[in-house]
């Protein structure tokens, strides 16, 4: 059975910067199939949150690759996953903050 989708604030905002940028330097088809990418990701992890690896025991991080510059990062609870950031690796990494 899967969970539900929970996007946090900081993750919508995240989110919509990547396809804000991806819309003013490429086209209508890289945004479209980052936004199917990241919807097929998200069915995997509701289906099996444990898919990815954890990469903060105390707080309960898992980290999802999307492409190269994109990374996503949920916790699951007991009965839904929470989306947490949305966060472009070409950031300053000191600039990755979880609420």
């Amino acid at each position: 059975m899967s969970k539900q989708i929970v996007w946090s604030p900081l993750s919508e905002k995240d989110f919509a910067s990547i396809l804000e940028y991806l819309s003013s330097e490429w086209d209508d088809i890289v945004v479209n199939k980052f936004i199917d990418l990241t919807d097929d990701l998200l069915n995997q992890i509701a289906i099996n949150p444990e898919l990815f690896p954890l990469i903060h025991k105390k707080k309960n991080i898992r980290k999802c690759v999307i492409t190269k510059h994109n990374t996503l990062f949920y916790r699951e609870s007991e009965k839904q996953i929470e989306l947490l950031r949305v966060y472009d690796t070409r950031q300053n990494p000191k600039k990755l903050r979880f609420k």
